[in-house]
């Protein structure tokens, strides 16, 4: 769930959603859109075939059919690839439509089993990938851990947005990165054993310790 780079792992296209949830895009953005779904697809499998380290930019724009200007024009590097979807302008829009009374963490924790539900249920091989190619990749995983700020932002936007706060006050800053952290060692806790456990779980785990503190703590 980043600006660009979610924890949570995949989703549904932003085209496919925004069909069916609000307003058609243009022409233009769905072609954008379909440009770059391409040029994931490609990436995922030849990752699955060959290995991460193995597949190349010129590979991944060969099999994409787009020259590899077009890859990196649409991502910079073959990190973004891998972290990248479509999904946090519709994140956002959910806490927007959220109701307005609604408490802060209820808000944030249907929102959350929502793009679970979205990219764990409907897309389970991809989304297992990539949360293994951040546990295993270093160059994956120092890119998230790059991208957290941007998801921060994001979120620092939208507290302020449902609580009147300031956005760049220091405790929705310190809110929203917890939560943004807090998010990626649920999903590296997750591909760490195996995908054994379910992840819905372990996401309301991490957020009953945000909200709680940890378990039997003394207060």
């Amino acid at each position: 769930m980043t600006a660009a780079h979610s924890p949570l792992a995949s989703s549904p296209s932003a085209a496919s959603a925004s069909s069916s949830d609000g307003p058609r895009l243009g022409l233009r953005e769905r072609k954008k859109i379909k440009t770059r779904e391409a040029i994931r697809t490609a990436t995922y499998a030849l990752i699955e075939e060959q290995g991460y380290d193995a597949t190349t930019i010129d590979q991944i724009a060969d099999r994409a059919e787009v020259s590899p200007s077009t890859v990196f024009r649409y991502f910079p590097t073959k990190e973004d690839i891998v972290l990248t979807d479509e999904y946090d302008a519709l994140l956002l829009e959910e806490i927007r439509q959220r109701p307005p009374a609604e408490p802060w963490p209820d808000t944030i924790r249907q929102v959350l089993r929502r793009a679970v539900r979205l990219g764990v249920e409907e897309d389970a091989r991809i989304t297992r990938l990539r949360t293994h190619l951040m546990v295993q990749v270093p160059a994956v995983r120092s890119r998230m851990m790059e991208s957290m700020s941007v998801t921060g932002r994001m979120l620092c936007q939208a507290i302020a947005e449902r609580t009147g706060r300031d956005p760049d006050g220091l405790e929705v800053r310190v809110y929203a990165m917890s939560l943004v952290g807090g998010l990626m060692e649920a999903s590296l806790y997750w591909a760490e054993r195996g995908h054994q456990d379910d992840f819905a779980g372990l996401v309301d785990r991490a957020l009953d310790v945000l909200e709680h503190g940890l378990p039997g703590e003394n207060r």
